[in-house]
């Protein structure tokens, strides 16, 4: 298993769990769409590696990297 922050502009993985501990911000990330079972696909990465843009359910969104790493993908 491996984090969303460890993958690659181009690379893609299934999110496996979802390790926030702040209920409000996991609540927000599952309504806009980072849910178990859920594709996703490194889109671009800023040059000081804060944010990281994803696609998924056919959008792009950016989240910052600590909320990454804590998001484990297959």
């Amino acid at each position: 298993m491996n984090n969303l922050a460890n993958l690659k502009i181009g690379q893609s993985g299934i999110i496996r769990e979802i390790q926030i501990e702040n209920t409000r911000r996991k609540n927000h990330l599952l309504d806009m769409g980072l849910t178990v079972g859920t594709k996703v696909k490194v889109k671009k990465i800023a040059p000081t590696g804060d944010p990281i843009c994803i696609e998924l359910r056919g959008y792009e969104l950016c989240i910052n990297k600590k909320e990454a790493d804590k998001i484990i993908v297959l």
